[in-house]
């Protein structure tokens, strides 16, 4: 069993950031904001970690794994589902999902995103990506090296 495929997460409202910081190290995250409250705790999400920062659904809670976010800050919260689930960097896929819908993205001929990405970027990068369900295109720029940062210091942490 590929446990890094087993993970995966529903984040309340509150926790938009650490659900896109979620999808961004690979993890299939489900979130929608405009549900919130015992509403949120449906079937949907009933396969999932549940991600709360509600102390009424950490208490009401009885048949669903869950995990209570203490911190405020996105990143320290990363840290807290990283370290209350022994995640190792093995078991993340960094960049391989939409952080907008949560869909995994594929590899797409680059000429086939000609006039849809601005043209210096399409003349300097070879390598693109594209989610199948909001179309939205990926590219590594110089956000991903930064991002790359910040997960290789949340793993050395």
């Amino acid at each position: 069993m590929d446990r890094a495929n087993d993970i995966c997460f529903a984040a309340e409202v509150t926790l938009g950031k650490l659900a896109k910081w979620l999808r961004i190290l690979g993890f299939d995250t489900l979130y929608e904001p405009d549900v919130t409250g015992i509403g949120f705790v449906d079937d949907r999400v009933k396969s999932r970690i549940l991600l709360t920062r509600t102390e009424r659904i950490r208490d009401g809670n009885t048949t669903q794994k869950l995990l209570f976010i203490k911190s405020n800050n996105p990143f320290d919260q990363l840290r807290e589902v990283i370290s209350a689930l022994g995640i190792v960097p093995k078991e993340t896929q960094p960049f391989s999902r939409c952080i907008r819908c949560n869909t995994r993205i594929k590899r797409v001929d680059k000429e086939s995103v000609r006039g849809m990405v601005p043209d210096y970027i399409w003349e300097t990068h070879a390598t693109f990506h594209t989610c199948s369900i909001c179309r939205r295109i990926y590219w590594s720029g110089s956000h991903t090296k930064r991002n790359h940062d910040i997960i290789q210091r949340l793993f050395d942490s």
